[in-house]
């Protein structure tokens, strides 16, 4: 089976640059690139990645050369990104000029092992022998919970990345003639499944940085004609309260959404919106253990299965794995979510040496989420079984946020805890808070994360809740979320 991940006719066009690359421009530029890494030592790449013509020439010059590559954000904590060089001990790190003059990583602590050089853009390189051989079917990896804590990466193969992208591509039906805005960050895997699915189907990539809310990102969607809009519920949230409309953009016709559930009423909403106009509006359900995206909702299945993000995508399958171990694909049976196909990682990375192992699932994948299947196939879900939980998409570490706050709100804080309320967390904190301390820790999650502000709501508790266990009952908080 072929893997190649960029189609005749693919294009890629740069709104700051104007530049365009197609056909052999865009195959010489992926060339160059992958021969500079002939240079640099055996190993994986890691990339800062921000939205640049720069950035996805690297990430398309390490699929040709097979040299697997994590997609970083720019905008990591340096101690964060230091601490992960040391780990896994990569060949380089290069884009370290990406994201703004105010997010760059400073330089590494003395005895890394490495040095400044330019061959692909401000780059550092290893200078001892590499710790370990990443394993040959190795192409991405994707940091997890990467602004608390020590991210794990996600270890994806060759075959899922092009499965995965192909799949996405058949049930979107993306063809040669869509073209595609960067309205996510490359190094998330949404915004990454994409590129990939308009690259593999000969589609164009609009490089477009500001996101849905910039004038800016819309006068190029305009200027270029693009036809399609990914987002997140925040971006969808967002919308909704400027009364945005996509009978301003006619060229649109496509509208999906992924990175965590959206209200049905904001579903319903913007479908009676895009098919007003002749488009679709296409509600998606994924992780980044299974590359992106694991199921979409068919067109044609709204308002009918209003709540349900769709079905497996093509070679996958879904079941339900109930309280006593056995797995149902029976209508109505709840239970932990589990996934099976090609797409799914090989399995996470916490050091240099587990970049060389094979793949630990088997192809299967317990999301962590609790749902059910109707008689159909269809999935929907109801909650979720994992401590973690998702600001504008951005996967968070809930436990992490709690020890955050414990350990840097000062006086006055007393046991806390943090839920998932769909789009945000929400931090229930014991004792009794007035506005002005309920917004300073607000504004401390935020710059310690990196995320704006209201994704979090601080809430104060007279007690909370604990189960017979003595632990904190957080699904009665998320009841009363």
């Amino acid at each position: 089976m072929s893997t190649d991940l960029v189609a005749p006719g693919a294009r890629l066009i740069d709104v700051t640059t104007g530049n365009v690359l197609t056909g052999d421009s865009l195959a010489g530029a992926t060339s160059a690139v992958a021969e500079a890494l002939d240079e640099l030592p055996g190993g994986a790449i890691f990339a800062r990645t921000g939205i640049s013509t720069a950035a996805v020439l690297r990430y398309l010059g390490c699929w040709a050369a097979h040299r697997p590559i994590a997609l970083l954000d720019p905008a990591l904590d340096p101690a964060t990104l230091a601490e992960m060089v040391r780990r896994f001990a990569p060949a380089a790190v290069v884009g370290l000029s990406e994201g703004s003059a105010g997010a760059t990583p400073g330089e590494l602590p003395p005895g890394y092992g490495y040095r400044d050089v330019d061959p692909l853009g401000s780059t550092w390189v290893r200078t001892d022998d590499p710790a370990a051989v990443p394993h040959p079917d190795l192409a991405l990896m994707l940091a997890t919970s990467g602004s608390t804590g020590s991210p794990r990466l996600v270890r994806l193969s060759r075959r899922a990345v092009h499965v995965n992208a192909t799949g996405i591509a058949t049930a979107l039906s993306i063809g040669p003639h869509e073209i595609a805005p960067t309205s996510l960050p490359l190094f998330y895997s949404y915004g990454v499944s994409v590129l990939n699915s308009h690259l593999v189907a000969g589609a164009t990539v609009l490089l477009v940085n500001g996101g849905v809310l910039s004038r800016d990102f819309w006068t190029a969607f305009d200027r270029y004609g693009a036809t399609s809009l990914a987002g997140v519920p925040y971006n969808y949230e967002m919308l909704d309260k400027i009364r945005w409309t996509p009978a301003k953009h006619p060229t649109l016709r496509t509208m999906s959404q992924a990175g965590g559930r959206l209200r049905d009423e904001l579903i319903d909403a913007f479908h009676q919106k895009i098919t007003a106009v002749g488009g679709a509006f296409q509600p998606m359900y994924g992780q980044t253990e299974a590359t992106a995206r694991i199921t979409v909702l068919p067109v044609g299945e709204l308002p009918g299965r209003l709540g349900s993000p769709g079905r497996a995508l093509p070679g996958g399958a879904l079941s339900v794995r109930t309280e006593d171990g056995g797995e149902r694909r029976a209508p109505g049976v709840v239970g932990e979510v589990i996934y099976e196909g090609p797409n799914v990682m090989m399995g996470y990375a916490e050091s240099a040496a587990d970049l060389g192992r094979g793949d630990d699932l088997g192809g299967v994948l317990a999301t962590g989420d609790l749902g059910y299947l109707d008689e159909d196939g269809f999935l929907f879900l109801t909650g979720r079984l994992k401590r973690i939980g998702k600001v504008f998409g951005i996967r968070v570490n809930l436990d992490d946020i709690e020890k955050l706050v414990t350990q840097a709100a000062g006086d006055g804080i007393g046991p806390v805890a943090a839920v998932p309320s769909g789009d945000k967390v929400i931090l229930w904190c014991e004792g009794e808070l007035d506005s002005a301390r309920r917004a300073e820790i607000a504004k401390l999650l935020a710059e310690r994360m990196k995320l704006h502000r209201s994704g979090f709501d601080v809430r104060d508790i007279d007690v909370l809740p604990l189960l017979s266990s003595g632990k904190v009952d957080y699904r009665a908080l998320e009841a009363k979320s």
